[in-house]
C-alpha cells in the first residue's frame, strides 16, 4: 500500500527524488534486512495498528517481487530522465496494478511467476 501511494504521489508531483527513495528501499529489502527498510517500519505500524494478520510467503517468492519492483523502480527513473512522460505512466499503470492486487486482492503477480519456475528449475534462487 506504502509503495503504490508513493508512485502515485511521484506520477502527480514528477518528483523523482520519490523513486530514489523507493529504489533505496528495494535495496534495502533485498540486499540487507527487511527490517532496516522505512517503508517496512511503516507498514508493520500500518499493520499492528489495523490489526491485520500475518500472511506467510515463501521467502523466495517476496524476494522475487522485490526484484521485480526494483526493476519496476529503475524503468521509471530512466524513462523519468530520458523525458518521456508517456512510457512514465505505463510502467508505473503495470507496476501500481501488480502492487495493488497484492494488496486488495492478495494476488501476488511475481510470486505465481516464482512457483511456475520453481516447477521448471527446482534450485531457482536457491542461491540468493
Amino acid at each position: 500500500f506504502v509503495v503504490s501511494t508513493m508512485v502515485l504521489i511521484y506520477l502527480y508531483t514528477n518528483n523523482v527524488l520519490i523513486l530514489y527513495f523507493l529504489a533505496v528501499d528495494f535495496s534495502l529489502k533485498l540486499f540487507l534486512n527487511p527490517g532496516v527498510s522505512p517503508i517496512n517500519m511503516v507498514a508493520e505500524l500500518l499493520k499492528s495498528f489495523l490489526k491485520v494478520k500475518d500472511k506467510m510467503v515463501d521467502g523466495g517468492a517476496k524476494k522475487l517481487a522485490g526484484i521485480f519492483g526494483l526493476t519496476f523502480v529503475v524503468m521509471l527513473i530512466v524513462s523519468h530522465y530520458v523525458g518521456s512522460w508517456n512510457i512514465s505512466v505505463v510502467i508505473a499503470g503495470i507496476f501500481l496494478l501488480c502492487s495493488l492486487l497484492d494488496v486488495v486482492f492478495s494476488f501476488c503477480i511475481a510470486c505465481k511467476l516464482y512457483f511456475i519456475i520453481k516447477k521448471i528449475y527446482p534450485n531457482f534462487m536457491n542461491t540468493l
